[in-house]
């Protein structure tokens, strides 16, 4: 399977929380778990993406654009 492309995903963390840190304390995970998941290696279930999405101020239409994108 080709691994999603999350660059639009990452340009918003920077533009709403600042680093993929920060970002993982508001998702409760760890820093190696949003990493991982940023380039691919593990999937983000659906409540994570919700989480994100509240956290990033993504609206549901958008969510293909940053978390399927190929």
């Amino acid at each position: 399977a080709m691994p999603y492309n999350y660059s639009k995903l990452l340009g918003r963390i920077v533009e709403k929380v600042g680093t993929q840190g920060a970002f993982a304390e508001k998702m409760d995970l760890s820093e190696r778990s949003v990493s991982l998941k940023l380039n691919g290696k593990t999937g983000w279930k659906q409540s994570e993406i919700a989480r994100a999405c509240s956290v990033l101020d993504i609206r549901d239409e958008e969510i293909p654009a940053y978390f399927f994108s190929l």
